[in-house]
C-alpha cells in the first residue's frame, strides 16, 4: 500500500510538470503570435486549450483519489495541498494564453505601439517568471522560486508605466485609441500571468520548506 501511495505521488508530480510544460508552451506560442501577428498560431493556441482543461480534470481527480484512499503524512500532505493550488493556477494560465492569443488579430501590425510603451519588456519579464517557477518546481528549489518575487515587482512597475503611457497615447492620437485599448487589456492578462507564477512560487516554497510565504503585490492601476 505504501509503495502504491508513493507511485501515486510520483505520478501526480509528473502530471503537474506535464501541465506546467503545456501551459508554458501555450504562453510561448501566444506571445509569438503577438510578436509575429501570426493569426494561425493564435488560433492553434485557442484550439489547444481543450488539452489544458482535460489535464486539469485529470490532476484534480488524482488529488481527490489520493486524499480518499490514503492517509498522507506531513510532507506528502504539503505536496497534495500545493498540487491542487498549483493545478488551479496552471489552468488559469492556460486561459490567459487563450486571452493573449485572442489579442493577436486586433493588435496585428501594432509593433510600433508595443515598442512605444515598452509592452514587450513587461511581456518578456512575465514570460521568464513562468519558465523559472516551473523549473523551480521540477528541482524543488525554493531559492530559485523566491527569485520570481523580484521579477513580479518589475512587472508591476512596468505595468504602471505602460498604463500611463497608453493613456497619453490615446489622448494624443485618436487613431490609436482602439489598439491602445486592446493593448491595455492585454497588459492586464500579462499582469495576471505574473500573479499566477508568483502563486506557484509560494507553493514551491511551501513544499520545500513547510513555510507559507504570502508575497503581497504592489498596487497596480489595472487593479483599480
Amino acid at each position: 500500500m505504501h509503495r502504491h501511495f508513493e507511485d501515486e505521488l510520483e505520478t501526480l508530480r509528473s502530471q503537474l510538470i506535464r501541465m506546467g510544460s503545456l501551459v508554458d508552451e501555450q504562453i510561448d506560442m501566444a506571445i509569438r503570435a503577438l510578436h509575429e501577428s501570426n493569426l494561425e498560431l493564435a488560433k492553434f493556441v485557442i484550439r489547444r486549450e481543450a488539452r489544458v482543461n482535460e489535464l486539469d480534470l485529470i490532476i484534480d481527480g488524482q488529488c481527490q483519489r489520493i486524499f480518499a484512499l490514503a492517509q498522507p503524512v506531513a510532507v506528502d500532505l504539503r505536496l497534495l495541498l500545493a498540487a491542487m493550488r498549483m493545478n488551479s493556477d496552471f489552468e488559469r494560465i492556460g486561459d490567459i494564453a487563450v486571452n493573449i492569443a485572442e489579442r493577436a488579430e486586433p493588435l496585428a501590425n501594432s509593433s510600433a505601439l508595443f515598442e512605444r510603451v515598452r509592452a514587450f519588456d513587461m511581456i518578456a519579464t512575465a514570460r521568464e517568471m513562468l519558465t523559472e517557477v516551473i523549473d523551480a518546481f521540477i528541482h524543488n528549489d525554493s531559492t530559485h522560486a523566491r527569485d520570481v518575487f523580484e521579477k513580479e515587482e518589475r512587472v508591476d512597475k512596468l505595468n504602471r508605466e505602460t498604463f500611463y503611457k497608453l493613456i497619453e497615447v490615446m489622448k494624443s492620437d485618436p487613431l490609436l485609441i482602439e489598439p491602445a485599448a486592446h493593448l491595455m487589456a492585454l497588459m492586464r492578462h500579462i499582469e495576471r500571468l505574473a500573479d499566477h507564477s508568483t502563486n506557484i512560487a509560494e507553493n514551491v516554497i511551501f513544499i520545500a520548506e513547510a513555510k507559507w510565504t504570502r508575497h503581497s503585490s504592489q498596487f497596480s492601476p489595472s487593479n483599480s
